[in-house]
């Protein structure tokens, strides 16, 4: 179960203060995976970075009896002059694993699935955007968690890349769940997702049904007129 009671998360701009989202309340039960939807800047990313406890809010807190993964492809936590074998290791000692062959194994895992080549022994700010995410998502496959977070980590790389990272949400469904910002119907159809969540003006709305979650979120985006959104009509063809 993850509960989440009165979160409030703001920032300030030109000496005012700017509320992301504030009091937000919303619980998913166990084994349950939910979508998060919703405009562009309204929160999600940082919703989601407050979970994976890479962020942190101004007030409210998170009650939780699971173990949840950072998000997906975030590169946060990976320090520059380190190399991702050295960086690997490091993030492994931090989650508990310290044994040379742990630490090999979990290596191994990321050098396969990231596929960067000699850069996997090079220092990491030498790195691409699009090496850095393939590292992100090879760490997080390389832990295992009660819930996973993705934020629309899918959309990213190149096709070769994309087919990679649904063979291994598929696999991971197995034994977890997710917590997932997408509008892409045709993946929560074939990852079945559960339930929808639409964030919007400061509140979470829930959903049972995904795909009304879908088409309301349309509409308001529509009403709201998001030219940036990423939601599509072609999104919700069954």
């Amino acid at each position: 179960m993850i509960e989440v009671k009165n979160l409030t998360k703001s920032y300030s701009h030109n000496g005012k203060r700017k509320y992301v989202f504030k009091n937000l309340n919303f619980s998913i039960k166990d084994g349950e995976s939910v979508c998060v939807l919703g405009g562009n800047g309204v929160g999600k990313s940082t919703l989601l970075r407050i979970l994976g406890g890479i962020d942190f809010p101004d007030s409210g807190y998170i009650n939780k009896n699971c173990s949840i993964s950072w998000p997906f492809g975030v590169a946060s936590g990976f320090q520059a002059g380190l190399t991702a074998s050295e960086n690997v290791k490091f993030v492994s000692k931090i989650f508990g694993t310290h044994s040379n062959k742990g630490i090999e194994e979990k290596i191994e895992i990321v050098r396969d699935f990231a596929d960067i080549g000699d850069y996997f022994d090079r220092p990491y700010k030498t790195y691409s955007s699009g090496m850095k995410g393939r590292l992100s998502f090879g760490l997080s496959l390389a832990f295992k968690f009660d819930v996973y977070l993705l934020d629309e980590v899918l959309a990213r790389g190149d096709i070769g890349f994309r087919e990679k990272c649904k063979q291994a949400v598929k696999e991971l469904k197995q034994f977890s769940s997710f917590i997932i910002v997408t509008h892409n119907y045709e993946f929560l159809k074939n990852n079945n997702i559960e339930k929808g969540f639409i964030l919007h003006d400061q509140k979470m709305i829930e959903y049972d049904d995904v795909y009304l979650a879908l088409k309301d979120c349309n509409k308001l985006l529509t009403k709201n007129n998001d030219s940036e959104s990423d939601f599509s009509q072609e999104n919700l063809e069954e």
